[in-house]
Parts: structure tokens; C-alpha cells; sequence
């Protein structure tokens, strides 16, 4: 008698793999969500719920965000953009798309916990604003980074970024990577301040390692509020932040112009 085969259904494929190791939270990307190592939707939703959750979670004291993919990110997911676009032309639904980029820095840079960015590959325009809000920034030595927006006719004006990468970086040198848009190394990275430590990517979560340890021997509430007091003093430098008005920006570059209705004048 032949028996029929039981089919196992595949595990359901998540944004990001959690893993927590004691106090440290390893948060990774997961891109294979995506078809070109970006950025989506799901990912930031998923994210944002990891990072609303420490609200109660006094034991995370770090959170380590890398990525499973051959890429830390590429960037936004603009087919998904396309398909707001295509599902409400007014932009309304792409708008509420962009904002969630914007919660989600905030959330970041808002939480208790130390955040690192732990780079490799290829970290393209929103990776490289999501990278930019943690308070600790390491890469592989072969790492590339770029701000394409300008290039692709965009502002750049995802999570509100600009004012961060500005405070962190600094305005000459921002304004000639976003007005350019051109590729560069982990070298210049680490010489601008995007990055505080290169190693070769084999050694790379041995450097995370040389954070995490003597982070964990603090005092909790000295890191936390030192890590709030430097928060204040950055966003002290963002006093015109304008950072609430990115979405707008995106979605009045990326949807149709409509010409207002005329008015009727009666005879």
C-alpha cells in the first residue's frame, strides 16, 4: 500500500532575526524578503515594534542591528513606492509609506538602549540613514557606502536623515556626498565619522565584541543618561530640523502634478 508523502509547510520567511544574548539584542536584517537587499516596508514595521517593545525592557541594554544579507541595505524599497503610487495617485498612501521611515529613526534614536551598526557590503541610502541613528557605527574594511538619492532625481528625505547625517558628519562634507552622490570607502567613512571602527569582515563581530563588554560593566542608568544628554545636545544643532516635512518632499517629487481645478466664474 502506498503512502502519500506529508507536506511540511516552509516557515513563514520575517524581516529581521531577534536573537537576544543576556543583555545584548541582535537585531538583523533579513533582505530575502526583498528582491534587491532593500529596505521595505515590513522590515520597518518589524523594526519599530522591536524598538517599541524595549520601552518595557529595562534588561536590553544594547541592541546590535546587521543585516543577513549579502548587503547590510540598498536602500528603500522603490518598487514599493511604485505600487503606492499606482494604488492612490494623490500619494496619500506613499506618504504614510515615508512616514514610517521617519518614526522609526525616531524610535531609534529615542530608545534607552545603546545601539550599534554593524556594517558590511554595500549600505546605499536608507541603510546608510537607519546606520547613521545608532550612537556606534562599525564596518568591514570592504564596505561601500553612497547617497544616491540626487541622483535618482529624489531628495534625500527618507527617516529624516540630512539633519542627523549633518550633526554627525558635518555640512561640507554632507553636501558634497549628497549633491554628488558618488561611492565611497569604509577609509572615508571612518575618516568623516560615519564609522568609528573598520576591520576586516571576519573580525568584525570581534570588534562589536570590544564595545559590548565594557558597555555591560556600566552603570544602566549612567549610559542611559549619558547616551540622553548627548542625544539632546545633537538635536540641539538640528534647530531647524525640518525633518517632519520628508515625506512631502518625496511624495510631491514622485506623484503626478495635478493642476488645480479652475475656478468657474458666473456670467
Amino acid at each position: 500500500m502506498n503512502s502519500t508523502p506529508t507536506l511540511t509547510a516552509a516557515p513563514p520567511v520575517t524581516p529581521l532575526g531577534v536573537t537576544q544574548d543576556g543583555p545584548v539584542l541582535h537585531v538583523r536584517l533579513n533582505p530575502s524578503q526583498t528582491p534587491d537587499d532593500s529596505l521595505g516596508i515590513a522590515a520597518i514595521d518589524a523594526l519599530t515594534a522591536v524598538l517599541d517593545t524595549l520601552h518595557d525592557r529595562p534588561d536590553v541594554r544594547v541592541l546590535v542591528l546587521s543585516s543577513l544579507g549579502t548587503d547590510f541595505c540598498l536602500g528603500a524599497d522603490r518598487h514599493e513606492y511604485q505600487d503606492s503610487l499606482a494604488a492612490d495617485p494623490t500619494g496619500t498612501a506613499l506618504r504614510r509609506v515615508a512616514d514610517k521611515a521617519h518614526r522609526l529613526c525616531q524610535a531609534l534614536e529615542n530608545t534607552h538602549a545603546v545601539t550599534i551598526a554593524r556594517l558590511h557590503g554595500k549600505v546605499v541610502g536608507a541603510g546608510l540613514a537607519l546606520a547613521s541613528y545608532c550612537d556606534l557605527r562599525a564596518g568591514a574594511d570592504t564596505t561601500r557606502f553612497r547617497m544616491p538619492e540626487v541622483g535618482l532625481g529624489l531628495p534625500p528625505a527618507w527617516g529624516g536623515a540630512m539633519g542627523r547625517l549633518v550633526s554627525e558628519l558635518g555640512m561640507a562634507r554632507i553636501r558634497e556626498l549628497m549633491l554628488t552622490s558618488e561611492t565611497f570607502d569604509a577609509a572615508t567613512a571612518h575618516r568623516l565619522g560615519l564609522l568609528h571602527k573598520t576591520a576586516p569582515l571576519e573580525t568584525l563581530d570581534d570588534t562589536i565584541t570590544t564595545w559590548t563588554r565594557p558597555l555591560l560593566r556600566r552603570s544602566p542608568e549612567a549610559l542611559v543618561l549619558t547616551r540622553r544628554m548627548l542625544t539632546g545636545y545633537a538635536r540641539a544643532d538640528r534647530t531647524a530640523d525640518v525633518s517632519l516635512l520628508d515625506a512631502h518632499l518625496l511624495t510631491s517629487m514622485l506623484t503626478p502634478s495635478q493642476a488645480p481645478a479652475q475656478e468657474v466664474v458666473g456670467r
